[in-house]
């Protein structure tokens, strides 16, 4: 069948007929990668069977998962043949990321493994070593993970490893990403929106996936979906989505060696026809990518039958298929078996190196798999060419003035980021970048697209540096894919929305967290989220649009990854998103407004602000360097407006009141030096916000979390902390602040009742306050908008009340 015979829904491979010696080693280096893989779940001694096992040989705690292993370790023995005799560039994601001791198994026989951990070397004592050391106590996870050379993708990340391939390939026109899906992780909400990912995927400039749904039948303890529909729907259902599926199904080891041989030729043929087609400037309707359907046993060449329940093809051969090795010499004797059914005295030699005649199938220096730059993608990252933040600044002429829409600001700034950048920054999102007041990024680029587009699409093209897909599970991993395979970018959401990618960025930020430990690993970008669209701002939105509790969730991650920020301007912003965008290794957290909002620093003095993270805006306070009677703290950019006209009522109404002004842009600044690497010293902290004074607090997030960030603070029990207290609705932005108490005049009434002597001697201002209050709501609820006074304020509001 040539490149071009493309049965109606796919088809089942046909027959390679490889060379006996082809054939042979391919066998080997499978046999051998399966043995090392039960080795690793075994065994902590007599690595090579020297003697009969005994119960000591075995480890107490028997890990790891075996049942997907033989699959994986077959499909890397083909892809090194194909990578050698083609000379590809190609790394393998592992989607099963709990057949954790079969990716290590092949990255100790393709020798990089003990290149980078010299004392796990290729003998006896270096396999005894690598049994040992798996699952553990010191050694090394029993999942795919930042330890393990040549991956990219945490074996605890079910359902993402498709987005990642896609990221990786983005802007590598030379690589191919092999990307192996199991039919659990098939089940998930983001593999099922992955497929799509080959819309966005441009052949001329960007390089290829071989998505390889590898169905062997059951999950921990049922069948898999995919695995039960007919094979025909299966196929149907991947050409629908836009793939050529190639069938390799069976259990006899030598036909399913020639069936993949065959699809493996047949996919790399038909991937190199495209991207020629494409290359050459023709300009083709969507790809058809070729994909691979692989159908083995569950738990292949292992235990067919223990204690007369059937194990191999069964969903219990999922993790351990013997488990009572130590104390049941049936069992030990079975293991024994098991293990010797490989034939270990012909791949090893006497030293327990891998026999010679295997070394040809494992191609040479970083065109392992295993040892692949694209892997370890700092070691091909390049700084940004950053434009200068001041020639994009907000003339400010007071503070409060101009009033600028800060993300509109930043998306000038962003747009000429991504023309320096053509080839190694994007941005990411779910169909929100116009919407969050990014749009001049279009006027350098488009989206890219690489479906049908019509007249009258808005900025479509194979091109774009920009993606744009409804789902922020996709956005995520595409931009992880790319990070870790070198590049830069950054994602902007809505903020209540980004909880949807909660337990993406949690094992991205433990992904960053090894790392920082492994030596060989090199520093990668940082991921970047812009979050607009916020809580406070959701005029034509309603409750559902309203939570800001995404960076609780991030200051539960290391200290040493998160990074979270609160920038109150478009100045600010600049300033912040200029540091994020040459970070390496962190999260970084920006909310900021996409409304006109005052404009209070200039360039000069945002940069400043921005190294300090917090600091006294003394041009706000009145309290002249000397104690204050009160600190009015606030973080985000719609809390700092309502401190700064609750400032201008305290100091129109209470001149002899002392006030002090604090600003907070980072928000781990807050935390003692002993917490975070930016936490204030106390000496510091107890300076800016005092020992003994009220400290009313106006916070853009639930108000625990100041609590949760100051407790250990000499002054903490003087915190009132106002926040988001989960109410809202589709109404106007000063009403939806005075249901969650964060408005000017219930700020004012809380000086009243925290600063002693002012509860009696400012009784007439404080019942003021409140009917100010109600004034304003019984103005929305008659006019459909907030009132003059609120809407016309600046700063300094001197006007009469």
């Amino acid at each position: 069948m040539t490149v071009t015979e493309r049965p109606g829904a796919g088809h089942t491979a046909g027959v390679t007929h490889l060379r006996d010696d082809d054939l042979s080693r391919l066998d080997a280096w499978w046999r051998a990668a399966n043995y090392l893989t039960v080795g690793q779940i075994y065994l902590m001694a007599n690595p090579l069977l020297r003697e009969p096992l005994r119960p000591e040989h075995i480890k107490p705690r028997l890990l790891g998962h075996w049942g997907t292993s033989p699959g994986l370790n077959m499909l890397w023995a083909h892809l090194n043949r194909t990578i050698t005799n083609r000379d590809l560039n190609a790394i393998f994601i592992c989607g099963p990321g709990h057949g954790g001791p079969a990716i290590v198994a092949n990255t100790w026989l393709e020798g990089t493994y003990s290149e980078l951990y010299p004392s796990v070397d290729r003998s006896e004592y270096g396999m005894a070593r690598l049994f040992r050391q798996f699952s553990f106590p010191g050694g090394i996870p029993s999942h795919v993970a930042a330890e393990v050379p040549g991956s990219i993708h945490e074996g605890g990340e079910l359902g993402y490893s498709l987005m990642h391939a896609y990221g990786a390939a983005l802007d590598n026109p030379g690589l191919l990403a092999a990307c192996v899906i199991g039919d659990g992780e098939a089940e998930t909400g983001p593999l099922a929106c992955s497929w799509l990912a080959n819309t966005f995927l441009d052949p001329a400039t960007d390089g290829a996936v071989l998505p390889i749904l590898h169905l062997n039948g059951y999950k921990i303890a049922n069948p898999t979906v995919l695995a039960r529909i007919p094979e025909t729907d299966l196929m149907s259902m991947m050409q629908g989505f836009g793939y050529h599926p190639i069938l390799v199904s069976g259990s006899d080891p030598v036909r399913v060696h020639h069936e993949l041989a065959y699809a493996l030729d047949l996919a790399l043929d038909e991937i190199a026809a495209i991207q020629s087609h494409a290359r050459q400037g023709f300009d083709g309707q969507r790809p058809r990518w070729p994909m691979i359907v692989l159908r083995t046993p569950k738990g292949w060449t292992g235990p067919k039958v223990v204690d007369g329940v059937p194990i191999e093809g069964t969903f219990r051969a999922h993790q351990v298929p013997l488990s009572g090795v130590r104390d049941n010499p049936e069992h030990l004797a079975m293991l024994e078996q098991w293990m010797r059914s490989y034939r270990p005295e012909e791949l090893f030699d006497a030293t327990g190196a891998p026999m010679a005649f295997l070394a040809p199938l494992a191609p040479r220096g970083s065109r392992r798999m295993s040892a692949n730059p694209h892997t370890n993608g700092g070691l091909l990252l390049r700084d940004l060419v950053l434009p200068d933040i001041r020639g994009y600044a907000v003339d400010v002429t007071q503070p409060g003035v101009p009033q600028a829409e800060a993300t509109r600001v930043f998306g000038v700034w962003l747009r000429d980021v991504i023309r320096a950048n053509p080839d190694r920054f994007r941005l990411f999102g779910p169909d929100e970048v116009n919407s969050n007041r990014l749009g001049a990024v279009f006027e350098v680029t488009d989206r890219e697209f690489d479906a049908r587009i019509f007249d009258g699409d808005d900025h479509l093209a194979p091109t774009g540096r920009v993606i744009e897909v409804l789902s922020e599970h996709l956005c995520e991993g595409l931009l992880e894919g790319y990070l870790l395979t070198g590049r830069h970018g950054m994602l902007t959401s809505y903020e209540a929305f980004i909880h949807i990618v909660d337990s993406m960025v949690n094992q991205h930020a433990k992904w960053l967290k090894v790392t920082r430990g492994i030596e060989w690993r090199r520093p990668i970008a940082s991921l970047t989220y812009l979050l607009s669209s916020h809580v406070w701002r959701q005029d034509h939105n309603g409750f559902s649009h309203q939570d800001p509790g995404f960076i609780d969730h991030m200051v539960n991650k290391k200290a040493e990854i998160t990074r979270i920020y609160l920038p109150p301007d478009a100045n600010t912003l600049l300033s912040t998103m200029d540091h994020c965008l040459r970070s390496r290794d962190y999260i970084n957290v920006v909310v900021a407004g996409k409304q006109p909002q005052p404009s209070w620093l200039n360039m000069t003095e945002a940069a400043l602000h921005c190294r300090r993270g917090l600091g006294i805006w003394a041009w706000a306070g009145n309290d002249a360097g000397g104690v204050p009677d009160v600190v009015m703290a606030c973080a985000g950019d719609v809390p700092t407006l309502e401190t700064m006209a609750a400032v201008d009522l305290l100091q129109r109404y209470l001149p002899a009141l002392k006030v002090r002004v604090v600003n907070v842009v980072d928000l781990m600044r807050l935390q003692p030096d002993t917490e975070h690497p930016h936490g204030l010293p106390d000496p510091q902290f107890d300076a800016i916000f005092t020992t003994d004074r009220p400290v009313v607090f106006a916070f853009h997030g639930y108000p625990t979390l100041i609590h949760r960030l100051t407790y250990r603070r000499t002054n903490h029990g003087n915190m009132h902390v106002h926040g988001y207290r989960e109410e809202g609705t589709t109404t106007t932005p000063f009403d939806m602040v005075m249901l969650n108490d964060l408005d000017r005049y219930r700020l004012v009434i809380d000086v009243i009742d925290r600063v002693p002597g002012l509860g009696v001697t400012a009784a007439g201002l404080r019942q003021y306050m409140t009917d100010a209050r109600q004034r304003a709501r019984d103005y929305t609820r008659a006019y459909g908008q907030d009132a003059p006074d609120i809407t016309d304020w600046t700063w300094p509001g001197r006007a009469a009340a």
